[in-house]
């Protein structure tokens, strides 16, 4: 396999794919703090509400 152009890589030592692989992670464990945040707030005005 070919280097990727310099252009590809600027500012990085990762190939495209290699930052769309942790671009992915990232995503999938971003989602997952915002789904337990709502569920703990949901919790938390179920119990106290402050509106």
């Amino acid at each position: 396999m070919a280097d990727p152009t310099p252009g590809e890589r600027v500012g990085t030592y990762l190939t495209p794919e290699e930052a769309q692989e942790i671009h992915k992670g990232f995503m999938g464990t971003f989602v997952l703090y915002v789904a337990i945040a709502v569920v703990a707030h949901a919790l938390l005005w179920a119990y106290k509400p402050w509106l």
